[in-house]
């Protein structure tokens, strides 16, 4: 779709590449305002698949599955970042495909993602490109300790990553992270992490959630408090910067913007994620409408809605076996609780989550 495109009418179908609990809940949204859903996964359990009009299970290689599926839906989006952008390329030249594919492949390699958002003038950590381990140590007088490795590609929650410090065994640490390309990263003494959900559609327009302060427990998000504990100036600025980003891109669909918060009030971008995100689960039940609605208004050519918070709210990671203690959270006086449908627990695997609305 370009941004003249005609929307769509409910009642089409929207294809979804991707089948986890991302997926489930643009599905759920999507069934909301009369959009039927087709989702594509490689994978049999995917909770995605209990809430979709059509499913297809068929590796994302798989070109006559992928054929079949655009033949059946009127626009594809995707529910996470690692779908290969060659999957996405595959889909375009046949049916509409948002975000554009090209803005999956720049999001997809953290060198290309640090380059993009330090081109707009946006703070990013200081950073290196480490092809091989002889250019570790170069990186390292460069850049300095402690730092982090990370792999360029396919990292999530902590996965992919080893820190550097002093005395730390700089092959050790290229092993650690699969002896792959990677970039190198400065340490940053922040004082919090906060993230801001943005979305633009086919007309420009461009909408942001308030901003989310995050705490993470064993690099996996725990915990998402609205609003952040941050000055009204620090908070206009994060927008702009997700707006910015969103601008720059020509982006259509929602958009998360991790960033550090410094110690005097600056904020340095950590990463981007092209899809709606943990951070903004909070929309489900603290706002007038979810990431997840304002993404399937998007891609379908549909106005986005002006988010208006609710109050105060808390959204909490049910991770592992932590879901197993889902009944309590049911007699809790104005919580929200989200099952995502999952077969397996396992420790680290997001099971649900649970809201809480403060109005006080």
């Amino acid at each position: 779709m370009s941004e003249s495109a005609v929307a769509l009418e409910a009642y089409a179908t929207i294809g979804i590449l991707g089948g986890g609990q991302l997926g489930r809940m643009l599905a759920l949204a999507a069934a909301r305002l009369g959009f039927k859903c087709h989702i594509f996964s490689p994978n049999p359990d995917s909770p995605a698949f209990d809430v979709a009009h059509r499913v297809t299970c068929a590796d994302y290689s798989d070109t006559q599955a992928l054929d079949r599926f655009a033949a059946d839906v009127d626009v594809v989006t995707y529910e996470f970042e690692n779908v290969p952008a060659e999957t996405a390329t595959f889909l375009a030249a046949r049916v509409p495909v948002v975000p554009d594919p090209k803005i999956l492949a720049t999001t997809q390699d953290r060198l290309a993602e640090k380059k993009f958002v330090s081109a707009l003038g946006i703070g990013v950590a200081p950073f290196a490109d480490v092809a091989e381990p002889a250019g570790l140590a170069a990186a390292i007088e460069r850049i300095g300790r402690p730092a982090v490795l990370k792999t360029r590609r396919f990292g999530y929650d902590g996965k992919g990553q080893a820190a550097i410090k002093a005395g730390s065994d700089l092959l050790a640490a290229w092993r650690e992270v699969g002896a792959q390309a990677c970039i190198l990263e400065a340490f940053v003494p922040f004082e919090r992490e906060v993230s801001v959900i943005a979305a633009r559609g086919h007309d420009g327009a461009v909408e942001c959630f308030d901003v989310t302060e995050n705490e993470h427990r064993d690099h996996i998000l725990k915990v998402s408090r609205v609003p952040a504990a941050l000055s009204a100036e620090a908070a206009n600025e994060a927008r702009r910067i997700a707006e910015t980003i969103a601008r720059k891109f020509g982006y259509v669909g929602v958009l998360a913007v991790e960033l550090f918060v410094l110690r005097d009030g600056g904020l340095l971008v950590n990463e981007i994620a092209p899809r709606v995100h943990n951070s903004g689960h909070w929309t489900l039940d603290g706002a007038s409408v979810s990431q997840f609605e304002q993404h399937i208004r998007a891609v379908a050519g549909w106005p986005l809605q002006k988010p208006v918070r609710y109050g105060r709210v808390e959204m909490t990671n049910l991770i592992g076996h932590e879901v197993e203690d889902y009944r309590r959270y049911l007699a809790m006086p104005g919580a929200a609780v989200h099952l995502y449908g999952k077969a397996a627990v396992r420790p680290g695997r997001k099971m649900g989550h649970v809201t809480r609305v403060f109005t006080d």
